[in-house]
């Protein structure tokens, strides 16, 4: 049986809310709800919901209408022809394993999303990136598919864990290496691939990163095929931004120090750097641990690259070409830097000085 519930608006108006909820064995198998101006409409709607409801086969046609948030996700995985990314994927996927996810579109209201991040253990900047990933499926399924998902539910949940303090933004990391933990990295690591052939050059790609600015995938992804030497340029496919990935193609400037690690790679077709990912960064993880260095990640060199470039004057244009950013304003907080030369012009591992390169080739240290 039905129910009427008023209620007083902000207005000073009363808005009377009608609402079906259908059991069986105990357990609510549906449940909806209107809000109408006068009590005499949402009488006549719950009347005339209760008797379509009570026809043969009824619910079975509305459950296909109304799936739940499990189901609605599976379909917006499936059916989109945009690349999500793992870290997406794995988010929607443990939303869909939850108890949210065998919630019915019709019945997710704010209060089961905000349990739900209430729930995550996790850093505030993370519940943030997991309410953004499900508001992507609530602006999809209603319009596309006709769920009664409603996408006030997602932006009311979402003011709340902010008022809260259960979302957050990410926070600006500003971790850079020193020269002497380089120095350490790139001793290990000659060791590391002296005594193995087919060792992945740590050494090169430590350097390539910083010089390059590139992010890990980036680096795995560049090609000879794609590589301009005339212009010291190369094609970065599929740069990450916060739009679209895939097809987001950008020309990137070198600096001579990235385009002699390129020149030093001996391969001439396909990948430049034909490594996994992965085990790069896991490489990079355990070494750092081995070696005593503190909270340093593989990211934290695209960090020092694009520092490094403003310290030795560059303009925001100019480091973006290299970098890639498609806008300035995720520059402006190198802003602060001031011009102070290149650290590393007499480092010994800087990739223009031949000495180093050719004692590079032998496995030797300088």
């Amino acid at each position: 049986m039905g129910t009427i519930t008023a209620r007083k608006r902000k207005d000073g108006t009363v808005g009377y809310t009608a609402q079906i909820r259908i059991k069986r064995d105990g357990q609510v198998v549906h449940s909806e709800s209107q809000t109408f101006d006068r009590r005499p409409a949402a009488m006549l709607w719950l009347k005339r919901r209760e008797s379509e409801l009570a026809t043969p086969g009824a619910l079975d046609k509305l459950k296909a209408s109304d799936p739940t948030l499990a189901e609605v996700i599976d379909r917006y995985l499936g059916e989109s022809r945009r690349y999500y990314g793992k870290t997406k994927v794995q988010v929607l996927r443990t939303i869909q394993a939850s108890e949210l996810g065998a919630i019915r579109c019709s019945e997710l209201q704010s209060p089961h999303i905000v349990s739900f991040a209430q729930n995550l253990r996790v850093q505030p900047q993370t519940v943030a990136n997991y309410l953004s990933h499900l508001a992507a499926v609530f602006s999809v399924a209603r319009p596309a598919w006709g769920y009664p998902l409603d996408k006030q539910a997602i932006d009311d949940a979402r003011t709340v864990a902010k008022r809260i303090g259960l979302i957050s933004n990410a926070r600006t990391r500003n971790r850079r290496p020193t020269l002497e933990e380089l120095d350490r990295l790139m001793d290990h690591y000659t060791v590391m691939q002296a005594k193995r052939s087919d060792a992945i050059p740590m050494t090169d790609i430590i350097r390539f990163a910083i010089f390059s600015t590139r992010r890990l995938d980036e680096i795995t992804r560049i090609t000879w095929e794609d590589l301009d030497r005339v212009n010291l340029e190369v094609v970065v496919r599929d740069m990450k931004n916060p739009g679209e990935k895939i097809g987001n193609d950008v020309r990137c400037t070198l600096t001579p120090e990235a385009m002699a690690l390129i020149e030093k790679q001996p391969t001439r077709s396909g990948r430049i750097f034909p490594f996994n990912s992965d085990s790069i960064s896991t490489s990079f993880t355990r070494t750092c641990a081995l070696l005593g260095i503190e909270d340093l990640h593989f990211h934290d060199l695209r960090h020092e690259g694009v520092s490094r470039l403003f310290e030795l004057g560059w303009t925001i244009p100019q480091v973006a070409c290299v970098s890639g950013h498609r806008t300035w304003a995720s520059l402006k907080r190198y802003t602060h830097i001031r011009q102070s030369g290149d650290k590393y012009a007499d480092w010994r591992w800087n990739p223009l000085r031949t000495s180093l390169i050719d004692q590079q080739g032998k496995g030797l240290p300088s």
